[in-house]
């Protein structure tokens, strides 16, 4: 019975030095070099304090900022700490009549905005917080934004086009705009007037 305790009590030390030492220092290592930004999760610093993180959404509901797409997560919006979608089937009633309230709240915030409402301002996605919206998301908004801002919608739209992403390698994926930049950027743009 001792032959075989040592052996097997030294390879389980190994494999957990090993594998719950080294390689996860290792690879966080090479991360931290090859990928800086990513590695220390690509916050977003504004006058020397981190305001937000590129990858999490953030809850904006101030009519003077754009907003991004609903969040699923409980039990507040964009809780980083609890991902997850809703797991609502499209023939669920529950999600046709949150998709029809988040549809009148934005007609409501934006009464005289004619135009189809886009499907990621009243969806959620699958992780909860994404921080992105399309770029039609992003046009739907202007005219609330610039009455709420008292500024032209064609400086909202210029400023639209400068934080449009593109395609990941030119192909896949759409267009899209980061709502925390973008309002970040506004909030800026603002300040200096």
């Amino acid at each position: 019975m001792k032959t075989l305790v040592r052996p097997a009590l030294s390879l389980f030390v190994a494999l957990t030095v090993v594998t719950g030492v080294v390689y996860p220092l290792a690879v966080t290592g090479a991360a931290k070099v090859a990928f800086p930004h990513q590695a220390a999760g690509s916050l977003i610093v504004k006058d020397g304090q981190a305001v937000g993180s590129s990858l999490i959404g953030q809850n904006f509901t101030d009519p003077g900022h754009f907003w991004g797409r609903p969040s699923a997560t409980s039990p507040m919006p964009d809780n980083a700490a609890n991902s997850g979608g809703s797991n609502l089937g499209p023939l669920n009633p529950a999600l046709a009549d949150a998709v029809k309230g988040r549809v009148e709240a934005l007609k409501a915030a934006d009464p005289g905005n004619a135009a189809p409402v886009p499907i990621d301002l009243v969806t959620t996605s699958a992780s909860g917080f994404d921080p992105h919206i399309s770029v039609a998301a992003a046009h739907y908004q202007v005219a609330r934004v610039a009455r709420a801002r008292a500024v032209s919608p064609a400086s909202l739209e210029a400023l639209i086009e400068h934080h449009t992403e593109g395609r990941w390698l030119g192909l896949f994926g759409e267009e899209r705009v980061n709502v925390l930049e973008l309002n970040l950027d506004l909030d800026a743009i603002a300040s200096k007037h």
